[in-house]
């Protein structure tokens, strides 16, 4: 074994014995996955990013691109789907990527089942802080966000449905709201009866109307674009048309608590501030996340350095409470190298009868420096 394979391997069995420490137990799911899931939870962009290929009777499989939604399926599978289980994970996942390696190793942890919420998110930031430091990372920058609290203030303000998809959809993409109603864009004035059916649907029955009016039409590409991201875009079209224009009370709060940008503790001010000005009752919220930002310090973390912006939303659609980047603070332009967050609401799409809690954090181990990167197919005590 040469040198920087040595060293890689014990990096790994650091990492495992970590999460095995703290009761993450591993677990592998199928490389193999339906395609569906994916495209239902993540969007039709993730399309163009997945290795594809199909079973004996043709239906659509891909390479697994991460591993929060296999582990999840997995869970699901068990006889305690439901309970509290914790799980952690370290291999190959696969997604075309423009001048860079199709497969790259992927870690990280996913628990699923505890309603001590904020206890558990707590210990994924640490755990995550933790899992970093121990890799290498002198000082990680930690980055937090809140879809928790972010829909709690649309809730209170009233922001109509199809208005909250609009925002939430900004938000997720780093831009601000746009307060019109897309009434000057052409393709709801030239496709205004399909819209008109669209909107206030289900997104994920929605998409399927819209492919299936594609294939009676025998449509299945346009301009480079399939059936599905085609969908897309009129899911888009459709919640814009006739969201109605926020109202100048409406986006001046929210514009305020957009930019919301510091420490979690004068965040949680800062949003009580805001709160008290309009006449909002967001105390069940901030509670919440003052819980959270008290067990974060309980565990050692320097909240004073962590940043809290409200206007941060990873671009996935199963996120419900709060969110987690983590940067290489020597190196603060780079991609994040961890990344995580609450998902109650994913196990529901993938079948569970009800919402179950869950939370996790995975780490893009390739984004690191080049010999830091770890074996995916190494297990504690595999023989060199």
């Amino acid at each position: 074994m040469t040198h920087a394979s040595e060293k890689a391997a014990g990096r790994a069995d650091a990492l495992l014995a970590l999460f095995a420490r703290e009761g993450y137990r591993r677990i592998e799911p199928s490389v193999l996955q339906p395609v569906d899931v994916f495209l239902d939870l993540s969007g039709e962009d993730i399309r163009r990013h997945m290795f594809l290929t199909q079973d004996a009777d043709g239906n659509e499989l891909c390479l697994r691109p991460d591993y929060t939604i296999p582990v999840s399926r997995d869970y699901l599978a068990e006889r305690e789907a439901g309970g509290v289980a914790s799980f952690s994970y370290l291999g190959p996942v696969f997604r075309q990527r423009a001048g860079r390696a199709g497969e790259f190793p992927q870690g990280g942890v996913e628990s699923f089942g505890r309603l001590d919420r904020e206890a558990a998110d707590a210990e994924i930031v640490a755990l995550g802080f933790e899992a970093l430091t121990g890799l290498g990372v002198a000082q990680p920058s930690v980055r937090m966000g809140d879809i928790g609290l972010l829909n709690a203030l649309l809730d209170a303000l009233a922001v109509s449905p199809l208005q909250r998809r609009r925002i939430l959809r900004a938000v997720s993409e780093g831009r601000a709201p746009d307060s019109g109603n897309g009434a000057g864009n052409p393709s709801a004035a030239n496709h205004g009866g399909l819209l008109a059916a669209l909107e206030g649907q289900d997104p994920t029955a929605a998409r399927a109307f819209v492919e299936d009016v594609l294939s009676i039409a025998g449509i299945s590409s346009v301009g480079g674009r399939s059936a599905g991201e085609i969908a897309e875009r009129f899911l888009a079209h459709a919640a814009d048309r006739n969201g109605g224009d926020l109202t100048a009370v409406q986006r001046g709060v929210l514009d305020r608590y957009l930019a919301i940008e510091s420490d979690p503790d004068s965040a949680a001010s800062a949003v009580r501030a805001l709160a008290g000005d309009a006449g909002l009752d967001l105390d069940a919220a901030l509670d919440s996340f003052e819980a959270r930002t008290g067990f974060i310090a309980a565990r050692g973390l320097d909240v004073g350095a962590i940043t809290f912006a409200a206007g941060f939303a990873r671009n996935l659609d199963y996120y419900t409470g709060f969110i987690v980047e983590m940067h290489d603070g020597a190196r603060p332009d780079t991609r994040p190298i961890l990344g995580g967050g609450r998902y109650d609401s994913l196990l529901t799409h993938l079948g569970a009868p009800g919402p179950v809690p869950a939370v996790g954090f995975a780490i893009w181990i390739d984004r690191f420096d080049p010999d830091s990167a770890l074996d995916p197919n190494h297990a504690p005590g595999d023989a060199a």
